[in-house]
């Protein structure tokens, strides 16, 4: 025991002590630590331990061996376990999982469920409400009626029961004296037909009926018929409103006249070509002195008055030395001005007569002029400056031209043309009513507000997809393109389309790049208008990539203010961007159920929508039975879930189109191509690539242009290289470069093509001219005109764009890199937008393009401190781009609350600076825009402190019941709406009411806009009986403003479309321009306008005769409208000539029971009686009768209104026993046709009781008097 040879050897099979089986000897490990410890105590000094040895040592070993064995098997089994229990928990925790999102998905359909049962809930119970209230409405007006008609009658019945028992007290009172032998008659006393109880006479009283019954007008049914209370010219085509409410206009016919105005028109330029005011000056050598000081003094004064109100300013002059030139330039820029100026003194150039000719003389109603002469002593006048002062005072004959005597310095005569030019562009091109600049942006910004509510939106976007569709149009009409294009057979099959029966998924146009999508919509749009006035449209153009016309918050949120603004009101409208995209759909189905008509939706280039498929999901889902949406894409970025819809793709062209197309083009220039030339071009025009819409046009156009010296042939055979239309687009590019004079307008050109390349949304004239000071406006618009004619470049709303992408992409390449190059041209203007910035002038321009530019160049340091200019970000918000704002602030990396702490920074270091009313005005602004801008955010409680900072500034400021402090009111207001703190809310909702009734008057459209805030504050409380009162209220004052203004959207937009209609009219004369002279009268007829309604209704009167004849039946209408006119004006004589030449016209050319004929029958009959004519007035409404008769059958509620006014002429004539029959047929048919308890029978039993009473007076009169006469004369004798 304890000797070495216990201990086993490697490779011995020793047995397992628990029973196991033998094996194969291994190493045990063993520690060293313990046989250390029992050598080291071997040599312990002290007494020796009693048995111990070397064996026992070797045990104690084996014993830890043993241990650590078992603890390690115990560890093995313990890690095993653990293990499958990790795992099962796992398998038990991805269960869970699964189960989890199963459970919140069905929770979140649950909830969408429940949402959506709710809204059905709160809308049933909205309409539920609505009908009850219209219910009892109606029940309490029916019994209103009923109980007037019931006092009315008994009222009636007693003072007849009265007078006939008066009647036989002094007939027994009579006859008693009679008796007695005693003499009664007395002249004074008499009861005869000149007595004045007598009721036949016109305008006489009734001693027993208080007013005229017969005699006067008959209330209610004949009075309207009668009486000419409401004027009324007719629209072209209008149909005769026989019971009013107009007398002239039937109310549908109105809203339909006015509903074909807000159809845009596609060839109608607008009041500022593009957004631009363009001053053409025309001086000589002589008056060179004021042209300068005007050019150095007030052009910069004009330019940023201009700015400030949201367009372009541009001085538009060709120099006499090089004018000759540029006459091709000179035509079109007068054509484009605004208004043109002739600086002139003794003697003129040719150019200068020529520049005249066109302005003054041959076009002076075109656009305002104003001439300016200098006179002096030695001022003495030669042949031909003579000759023309003499035919252009000839040409002005409406008197329009502003003249500028003046025989001071130049300085003073400068002073004086900028004075009159100040107010001509406020007045007549800007439509501002003669008030300084500050004044009038602001006044403007609030007109936008109020137009809109407390939607925001930009005029400059909207303005930018009128002048896209204007000019597709233009395109499309043009002789170079529709009828070569054979767009026919496309528009048919899309009527086809859009005529099928719902439901109906959008429509798909499709086709390669330039295969024409946007000309064939375009088209498709004009022709629909025209022959379907009912039908709303709503369409929008994309523009390239990144610009904002491709911005798919924007597009949504412009499509749903147009489809609002139909409907009286745009309240309502979230500005979230994900809220916005997401309430379209229950917008669109909303509204298109009160639309009468259909509602089609036209996108174009869809596909260049930014994450188009994402953000209009809405097309996916079913659309309303009334609505349509037609798309255009690509053929190759359309998306796979599209596909499926239904699709119209335009073919390729066919030879004859492609030659068609291009002979059209050289026709212009008077150039026939050879027919080697012509075989060339159709072999080459073969491929999908080369006989598109777009590669086509450009080709015959690249032809033509040989402007560089080069031959046809020599042009066509570089064309031909050109296998696609990016090709075609990079030679057209070398050509234009090549066919310039010298190498710095060649420069010049590439600069500027990058510059727009580079840019957000292009660069304007004026833009380039201060980029480039050595740039003369001449060789710009000579180069623009050449980009212009090669399909390069346009002017759309003031800035220079591409027109097609292709032409973008080609700039690209050819003088960009393919893009690489772009961030040099994006600092070139961010460092000239910047030097704006810091002259503090912060206009729509700078706030458009500066933050994108350093957006795109990722400088997030420049980027915050252009946001935190306070008047950039107000620019955005206020012109509706709240979520572009919000995106630049998300790539700078803040947060909402962290952004409001530096705007509420900002602001707070801004107010220290502030002194002076106009600057404490700014600041107010600038806190409301940022409570506003943080409602919208979500964030009231932020919002709260600067609209309180608002008011607070505003009532020190100004005045606690100035209408800025309403305005206050009002957005605090909608803060505790949207913070459920109602009671707060509707104090100060009833505040800005109350403000604004004593600022405007009841009726005005700020008072209508708190009434619209207070009901839906109510229904928010479900308080429906006062939210409808209000609502009703709000509604009547809208309809009646609107009315007054003559259109549907407000008087800015009324005058801006007349100036349109009378752009429009200003071309040959047709009878479609004669037909939009008739429908300018009458809007400024209805504006109360009358000198200028008489001039364009003398206008249509006068092209209608000299186009359709004398005796054309739209001369009748004319005639009718000015006799109208001149009827409102009291001018009775004229404007009974034109009636009776009217009606003339009437009888000749139409049908004898024509109801225009009717109209014109009766209105001359009105006028016969207000001047007493009554015998001329009388066979005119026995005429009217007779045709409504025929027109409408003997039982109509019409024919009984005519038979009443025959019975009054007859009355007045004292035909009492023939107006007899007339009253009892009119009250038969009435009876019949509306009901015993009708007014109208009412009326007609009133006057019916008085005529025979006046039968029976007269009839006793008579034989009293005979009887009198008779004893007088026995007891005489």
């Amino acid at each position: 025991m304890g000797t070495a040879s216990s201990l086993v050897s490697p490779g011995e099979v020793i047995e397992d002590g628990y029973g196991g089986e033998g094996g194969e000897a291994c190493e045990i490990p063993v520690e060293v630590k313990p046989k250390a410890r029992l050598l080291r105590s071997s040599f312990r000094r002290g007494p020796r331990v009693i048995g111990a040895s070397f064996k026992s040592t070797g045990s104690v070993d084996l014993e830890y061996a043993a241990e650590y064995e078992r603890l390690r098997k115990e560890y093995e089994i313990f890690r095993v376990s653990k293990n499958n229990e990790i795992s099962s928990m796992q398998k038990k925790e991805a269960k869970l999982d699964e189960e989890n999102k199963r459970l919140r998905a069905e929770l979140q359909a649950l909830q969408k469920t429940y949402q959506k049962i709710l809204r059905e809930k709160e809308s049933a119970l909205e309409a539920k409400y609505q009908a009850m209230e219209r219910a009892a409405t109606f029940e309490h007006d029916r019994d209103k009626v009923k109980r007037q008609f019931k006092i009315f009658r008994e009222t009636k019945e007693k003072e007849i029961q009265d007078l006939l028992r008066a009647k036989r007290d002094l007939e027994a009172k009579l006859q008693q004296l009679q008796a007695q032998g005693i003499q009664v008659y007395d002249l004074n006393d008499s009861d005869s037909d000149d007595n004045q109880t007598t009721v036949t006479a016109a305008g006489t009283q009734c001693e027993y009926w208080s007013g005229g019954v017969l005699g006067s007008e008959p209330s209610m049914g004949s009075m309207m018929q009668l009486q000419q209370t409401f004027r009324g010219p007719e629209f072209a085509h209008s149909l005769i409103d026989v019971e009013g409410p107009f007398a002239n206009v039937g109310r549908d016919d109105w809203d339909a006249a006015v509903a074909s105005l807000l159809q845009v028109s596609p060839h109608v330029p607008q009041a500022l070509w593009s957004n631009t005011v363009r001053c053409y000056l025309i001086f000589t050598q002589e008056t060179k002195a004021e042209f300068d000081v005007f050019i150095k003094k007030h052009s910069p004064v004009l330019r940023r008055m201009c700015e400030g109100l949201g367009h372009f300013y541009l001085n538009v002059c060709f120099p006499e030395e090089n004018a000759a030139s540029y006459a091709a330039e000179r035509k079109q820029e007068i054509e484009r001005s605004s208004v043109c100026v002739l600086f002139v003194k003794s003697t003129v150039t040719s150019s200068v007569l020529e520049d005249c000719e066109e302005a003054f003389v041959k076009n002076p109603d075109g656009h305002p002029l104003v001439l300016y002469l200098r006179t002096g002593e030695d001022h003495n006048l030669t042949g031909p400056t003579r000759q023309l002062l003499e035919r252009v005072n000839a040409a002005d004959k409406a008197a329009k031209i502003k003249v500028v005597d003046h025989d001071g310095s130049a300085e003073e005569g400068a002073d004086l043309i900028f004075f009159q030019l100040e107010k001509v562009i406020k007045q007549e091109l800007l439509g501002l009513e003669g008030a300084d600049a500050d004044s009038m942006d602001s006044g403007m910004e609030e007109g936008r507000e109020e137009d809109s509510g407390d939607v925001l939106w930009d005029l400059h976007d909207e303005q930018e997809q009128i002048e896209s569709y204007q000019q597709a149009c233009s395109s499309s009409s043009s002789s170079s393109s529709s009828p070569q294009l054979g767009f026919q057979k496309y528009i048919d099959r899309l009527n086809d389309m859009i005529a099928a029966p719902p439901p109906t998924p959008p429509l798909l146009v499709s086709g390669g790049p330039g295969s024409g999508k946007s000309l064939l919509l375009s088209k498709w749009i004009e022709q629909q208008q025209k022959h379907s006035p009912n039908t709303l449209f709503l369409y929008h153009f994309v523009g390239r990539p990144l610009s904002t016309s491709s911005e798919p918050v924007l597009i949504i949120k412009r499509l749903t203010i147009k489809l609002l603004q139909h409907f009286w009101s745009i309240s309502g409208l979230s500005m979230e961007p994900s809220k916005i995209l997401e309430e379209f759909p229950r917008w669109l189905e909303r509204l298109s159920a009160r639309h009468q008509g259909n509602i089609i939706i036209i996108i174009d280039s869809i596909d260049q929508i930014q994450q188009a498929e994402r953000h209009m999901k809405w097309l996916i889902d079913p659309l309303p039975v009334n609505v349509r949406v037609v798309v255009s894409v690509k053929v190759e970025t359309c998306p796979q879930a599209w596909r499926l819809w239904p699709t119209l793709h335009l073919d390729p062209l066919s030879p004859k189109e492609v030659r068609s197309i291009v002979d059209a083009e050289c026709q212009g220039m008077d150039l026939q191509l050879t027919k080697d030339q012509e075989k060339k071009l159709e072999r080459h025009c073969r491929s999908a690539s080369t006989c598109n819409a777009l590669y086509v046009t450009l080709l015959g156009r690249m032809i033509i242009s040989s402007v560089s010296g080069l031959s046809v042939e020599r042009s066509l055979e570089q064309c031909l290289q050109c296998q696609d239309t990016m090709s075609l687009y990079r030679l057209a590019l070398k050509m234009t470069l090549n066919s310039l004079n010298t190498d710095r307008e060649r420069h010049i050109m590439r600069e500027m093509l990058c510059l727009v390349c580079a840019s957000h949304n292009g660069v304007s004239e004026s833009e380039v001219l201060d980029l480039f000071p050595e740039l003369e406006l001449p060789v710009l618009s000579t180069l623009l005109y050449r980009l212009n004619r090669l399909c390069v470049v346009t002017l759309r709303c003031g800035l220079i764009r591409f027109q097609h992408l292709q032409a973008w992409e080609a700039v690209r390449l050819e003088f960009l890199g393919g893009g690489s190059s772009s961030a040099a041209y994006r600092e070139k203007l961010i460092q000239y937008f910047s030097q704006q910035l810091g002259q503090d002038r912060v206009t729509w321009r700078v706030a458009d393009e500066l933050p994108w530019l350093l957006q795109q160049q990722e400088d997030r340091t420049k980027l915050q401190l252009s946001l935190l200019n306070l008047f950039v970000s107000q620019n955005l918000y206020k012109r509706g781009h709240f979520s572009e704002l919000l995106a630049y602030w998300q790539y700078v990396g803040k947060d909402k609350s962290s952004m409001a702490t530096e705007y509420f920074d900002s602001l707070r270091h801004y107010e220290k600076s502030c002194e002076g009313e106009d600057s404490m005005t700014k600041l107010a602004n600038l806190y409301e825009t940022l409570g506003r801008f943080l409602k919208d955010l979500g964030l009231p409680s932020q919002a709260v402190a600067p609209l309180q900072r608002s008011l607070e500034i505003r009532e020190t400021a100004l005045d606690p019941d100035h209408p800025s402090v309403a305005c206050s009111l009002h957005q605090l207001a909608a803060v505790y709406v949207q913070w459920k703190k109602y009671g707060n809310a509707e104090q100060l909702y009833k505040q800005a009411l109350e403000i604004s009734e004593n600022a405007y008057g009841a009726e005005h459209a700020s008072v209508a806009r708190e009434l619209e805030s207070l009901a839906a504050l109510y229904q928010k409380q479900n308080k429906y009986e006062q939210a409808e009162k209000l609502r009703k209220r709000s509604v009547k004052i809208r309809q009646k403003t609107a009315r007054q203004k003559g259109h549907m959207y407000g008087f800015t937009l009324l005058r801006r479309r007349a100036l349109q209609l009378e752009e429009l009219t200003l071309g040959k004369e047709t009878s479609d321009s004669a037909k939009t002279l008739n429908e300018l009268g009458v809007l400024y007829y209805l504006q109360n306008n009358m000198d200028a309604a008489k001039l364009f209704l003398s206008r249509s009167l006068e092209m209608r005769q000299r186009v359709l004849g004398a005796d054309h039946p739209d001369c009748a209408q004319s005639l009718n409208n000015l006799a109208a006119l001149h009827t409102e004006r009291r001018e009775y004589e004229t404007a009974e000539d034109m009636y009776e030449r009217a009606l003339d016209i009437r009888k000749k050319a139409l049908s004898p029971d024509h109801p225009s004929l009717a109209y014109t029958l009766k209105h001359l009959a009105m006028l016969y009686k207000r001047r007493g004519k009554l015998e001329k007035a009388m066979p005119l409404y026995e005429l009217s009768l007779e045709i409504r008769e025929k027109s409408f059958g003997p039982k109509h509620p019409s024919v009984a209104t005519a038979l009443v006014n025959l019975a009054v002429i007859y009355c007045q004539l004292k035909k009492h026993s023939e107006a007899l029959p007339l009253y009892e047929r009119a009250l038969k048919v009435y009876e019949d046709s509306l009901g015993r308890s009708h007014p109208r029978v009412g009326e007609t039993l009133k006057n019916l009781a008085v005529l025979r009473y006046s039968i029976w007076r007269c009839t006793f009169g008579r034989a009293r008097t005979l009887r009198l006469k008779s004893f007088s004369f026995m007891f005489g004798k």
